[in-house]
């Protein structure tokens, strides 16, 4: 298994995002990378994050090698 696909059974705290994120993620079952992996930017609006919001969970997954939407670089 490759290092990227190793990080997704981390807690979502490793991807070092605002408190704010992490509180609206976990109240929404969303505890592991793998969890946030599998979910597209439509998902993450329905929790209403904004898009800077989202944008700062996408910037922090593709520093990892991952994206939504399970993709991985």
């Amino acid at each position: 298994m490759s290092t990227k696909i190793k990080i997704l059974d981390n807690p979502i705290e490793d991807l070092v995002l605002k408190d704010s994120i992490i509180k609206v993620l976990k109240s929404n079952n969303i505890n592991s990378i793998k969890d946030l992996w599998y979910l597209k930017r439509k998902d993450l609006k329905s929790f209403n994050l904004n898009d800077s919001e989202i944008n700062q969970i996408i910037i922090k997954l593709q520093l990892k090698g991952i994206d939504l939407n399970k993709k991985v670089y």
